[in-house]
């Protein structure tokens, strides 16, 4: 998929060669800082429609066990075309998507792609690569405390500052399917039998805060599907706020 300035979608693209983006991580990590460490989500961007994805797919399963990482998969709808409707897919995850490329101030986005702590972008990615980018992102010093207390439907999360933020920040609840096996019979993959994980179903922002005094908030969940909730700085644009680098992230438990 190619985009323009604004926004417009222009054509579609195959999957390219993996690049970490230019954006990196600003830290200049302390090795001797025992302070504890937010974990690192991945957004996996991808397609049970694309012949490319099913090795990111793969290592994105890898992931799904780490304590240091939440990874999660965003399955977009924009290769559904290709004769293969993939049923997580949606389209308010290629708008996010397109809202990460627009907000780097690039003009294309590519499936498989994956976006490490909203700030590192890799295509096609790699396992040494993409290891190393969790790796430069767990060193980087929290910007936000998260405290998450609660069970079952209802759940407080304090939000501290650890300085004031520059820019405000979106509070997102995300809720998961675990894992998911999908017998593919029509499409690029056609044939495929692919086990999913961590299958991204909703992600709903919940409060917007300014990022400079504490705040707690409530939040109620329906169900038993998992949830994470993830603060996020708020990029100001003429195209409207969009996703910035992720400040902290947990898990409901």
């Amino acid at each position: 998929m190619r985009l323009d300035a604004s926004g417009a979608l222009l054509d579609q693209m195959a999957p390219a060669k993996s690049e970490p983006s230019a954006k990196a991580a600003p830290a200049n990590p302390d090795p001797n800082d025992d302070e504890e460490k937010n974990p690192v989500v991945v957004e996996l961007y991808t397609s049970q429609g694309c012949s490319s994805c099913p090795p990111a797919d793969a290592l994105l399963k890898e992931l799904a066990d780490r304590d240091d990482v939440i990874a999660l998969a965003l399955h977009v709808d924009y290769w559904d075309y290709l004769g293969w409707k993939d049923p997580f897919g949606k389209p308010e995850f290629s708008a996010r998507q397109k809202s990460y490329a627009i907000a780097a101030g690039e003009r294309t986005v590519y499936t498989p792609q994956m976006i490490i702590a909203g700030r590192e972008t890799l295509v096609g990615p790699q396992k040494a690569a993409l290891n190393n980018a969790i790796l430069r992102e767990t060193d980087v010093h929290p910007e936000v405390d998260l405290k998450i207390t609660g069970e079952g439907d209802h759940y407080e999360i304090e939000l501290t500052p650890v300085d004031a933020l520059e820019t405000p920040a979106m509070v997102q609840l995300v809720r998961y399917k675990p894992s998911a096996t999908v017998d593919i019979l029509r499409g690029e993959n056609a044939g495929r039998t692919v086990t999913y994980k961590n299958i991204v179903t909703s992600l709903t922002g919940i409060a917007e805060w300014d990022g400079r005094k504490p705040v707690t908030l409530s939040v109620d969940v329906d169900g038993d599907a998992p949830a994470v909730v993830i603060v996020q700085e708020s990029l100001a644009s003429e195209h409207g706020p969009l996703p910035g680098p992720i400040l902290a992230a947990g898990e409901l438990d």
